[in-house]
């Protein structure tokens, strides 16, 4: 069970993949998401997640030269958007989006939607696949697959993917999805964790949230990663920053995380990923 800030969940290639990080979704690029990732690597967080759709890639990569912590110590993300899909797209997506954060090599890269009209997502992990082997890629993934993606994709791979990133949140506790990713060994990751504020006010989670003496984002945050999920919430204020990572100094109980779970109402506040197929 996660104890710190930097502990780490080892994913099934052996690479280790913090607990918490920072999600920079709509994140104006500029000072905005630079005094953000500053703000939260200054505070002790090592991962970060970005994305080719989110526009602030450049702004990421300014902020992690200015914070002057050595690139190993650090865990970056980012995500290959829906109209750079294809083998050949892919590898010049991938370069792109390294040159914008002026890195030689990312720790995570995943597919950012499986887009079913398009078929390209088996050709897509083909190239993901060769820049892992060619070792510019330390792991590779996907994000908002459900089982059936994952079933095609896995049938052809070479490789499982390492992780899989997707809604998660006491609204959207995707058992059957946890499941699945357990028994391929794939690290399940939450976005949009706190579901944009809207869970924030909860009877259940705040009467939780005074027992411990926490927040009910606290709280929720500690209920995904007791529940196995790594975690990356966002946020451009540095007390929320700093608040959100206190989750490691309290443990829920079974009967709290159960409480929990029966929130679960299979609410998306984002996309289906099977009608996800806008360019």
């Amino acid at each position: 069970m996660p104890t710190h800030l930097q502990d780490t969940v080892t994913l099934h290639n052996g690479v280790k993949m913090p607990w918490l990080g920072l999600g920079v979704y709509k994140v104006e690029d500029g000072d905005e998401v630079i005094h953000s990732v500053k703000s939260a690597l200054n505070h002790g967080y090592k991962s970060i997640d970005t994305a080719a759709f989110y526009g602030n890639e450049s702004g990421v990569g300014k902020a992690i030269e200015e914070s002057g912590i050595s690139r190993d110590e650090l865990f970056i993300t980012s995500k290959l958007w829906n109209s750079d899909q294809g083998y050949e797209a892919t590898l010049a997506a991938f370069e792109a989006t390294l040159k914008r954060l002026d890195l030689d090599y990312l720790d995570l890269y995943l597919i950012h939607w499986p887009v079913p009209e398009q078929a390209k997502f088996k050709d897509t992990w083909k190239a993901m696949e060769k820049l892992y082997k060619d070792g510019k890629i330390k792991a590779i993934g996907v994000s908002n697959f459900k089982e059936h993606h994952l079933d095609e994709l896995i049938r052809d791979a070479e490789i499982v993917p390492m992780v899989n990133q997707v809604e998660f949140h006491p609204h959207l506790s995707q058992e059957s999805l946890r499941n699945y990713c357990k028994k391929h060994h794939i690290q399940m990751e939450a976005w949009s964790p706190l579901k944009q504020g809207q869970l924030l006010d909860n009877p259940v989670l705040k009467r939780i949230a005074d027992k411990y003496g926490k927040t009910t984002a606290q709280v929720i945050l500690r209920w995904d990663v007791q529940s196995g999920v790594v975690t990356i919430p966002k946020s451009v204020k540095e007390e929320r920053i700093v608040a959100n990572a206190s989750i490691f100094d309290f443990e829920l109980s079974r009967e709290d995380m159960d409480a929990i779970y029966t929130l679960n109402r299979d609410e998306r506040i984002g996309p289906d990923p099977d009608e996800m197929n806008k360019l």
